[in-house]
């Protein structure tokens, strides 16, 4: 609990990777306890090379997935990258 709080805390959280593995219910329940306390006081970036529409089934609970995708993405501002990757790109080189 004193981690979830210290998380909370932050002007600013990155997610980096989100998506690599499913959530299960004690990481679900972190999850919508920090997005929550953040949700209109501080900024949340997530970066995820899963599409967005893929995020109900990683989080996995569907009304707990419906409640977190809500409060992040009401007044979010989506970027969409598209094309080779960097690390591809720099190893060629």
């Amino acid at each position: 609990m004193k981690e979830i709080d210290r998380i909370e805390k932050q002007d600013l959280l990155i997610l980096d990777d989100f998506g690599l593995q499913e959530l299960d219910t004690n990481k679900r329940q972190a999850f919508m306890e920090i997005i929550e306390d953040r949700h209109g006081k501080r900024a949340t970036i997530i970066a995820s090379q899963l599409p967005i529409m893929g995020w109900h089934q990683i989080i996995g609970e569907q009304t707990i997935a419906d409640a977190i995708l809500d409060r992040l993405v009401h007044a979010a501002h989506r970027v969409e990258l598209k094309g080779e990757s960097m690390r591809k790109k720099r190893k060629k080189q």
